[in-house]
């Protein structure tokens, strides 16, 4: 039997249609992404500073020849020393290598070329990622359990998971194709992350890239295993992986990234001078 009340179909009557003239409205998109912007610091003595334009140089030559190179800031005066941290500026990815002496890590506008601060350490490297972050990534913070974690119920697809990290730190070589794990689209539960940080530990550096959103990078006490965490311009959490590699390539300069900023180097100093 049909109702004889029907209900009115979708989209008509009132408030169903804009009004004339009424401003629309949209979602917002993206935003606060870090770019490069153009930038000359203030030089008011052209000698003072012409020892860190010399050193800026350095630079752009190490840069282009894409090898790792280092540069002592203690060598410069005060004045020179002023110029170059003003050319430097600050870029998308820090880091913070724990240790003795404790390091801070701070990519310049200048992709990859690092700034690193710490107890009697005040230096630039040029290169792909700093040599430290590499040589002291998987000294235990907190150390790697295995398969001693306490295995509280509510444990399931832990230990599966474990077994192939540990299957692939073993075998893992230089050279070899970076092995990831997308904990996004894997069954876990919350008993499973718990017994993972434990058996997998914490290793001594961290790295937070920022772009659209930030990635969060931490090296673990097992070694080459990297867990790497996107969140999105609200800091929501959109994909969670594990990485078995020397480094997660989302934390290095690419070789184009350098000869970019060989250039850009160049470009600055010729301002300048």
């Amino acid at each position: 039997m049909v109702s004889p009340f029907m209900m009115p179909p979708t989209g008509f009557g009132p408030g169903s249609q804009p009004v004339e003239d009424e401003e629309l409205t949209y979602t917002p998109l993206p935003s606060g992404m870090n770019t490069y912007a153009p930038h000359l610091p203030e030089v008011e003595d052209a000698a003072l500073a012409e020892p860190a334009l010399a050193m800026l140089m350095s630079m752009a030559d190490a840069a282009e020849h894409g090898t790792g190179a280092e540069f002592n800031l203690a060598t410069l005066s005060p004045a020179a020393r002023a110029v170059l941290a003003d050319a430097m500026g600050q870029g998308e990815v820090s880091m913070k290598l724990r240790g003795i002496p404790a390091i801070a890590v701070q990519e310049s506008v200048f992709a990859g070329v690092w700034m690193l601060a710490g107890a009697g350490v005040d230096r630039i490297e040029v290169g792909t990622v700093p040599a430290l972050a590499v040589a002291r990534a998987h000294l235990p913070h907190r150390p790697a359990l295995g398969s001693l974690a306490q295995r509280n119920p509510g444990v399931v697809n832990a230990p599966a998971l474990l077994a192939e990290f540990l299957d692939k730190s073993g075998s893992w070589g230089p050279g070899m194709a970076p092995h990831v794990i997308n904990l996004t689209l894997l069954p876990h539960t919350p008993e499973d992350l718990d017994w993972l940080a434990e058996a997998l530990g914490e290793g001594a550096v961290t790295i937070l890239s920022r772009g659209y959103g930030n990635c969060r990078i931490t090296a673990l006490a097992l070694p080459h295993v990297w867990r790497v965490q996107f969140y999105n311009s609200t800091d929501q959490l959109i994909l969670d992986t594990f990485e078995v590699t020397d480094m997660p390539e989302v934390a290095l300069a690419a070789a184009e990234d350098l000869a970019d900023s060989a250039k850009r180097l160049r470009e600055v100093v010729r301002a300048i001078r």
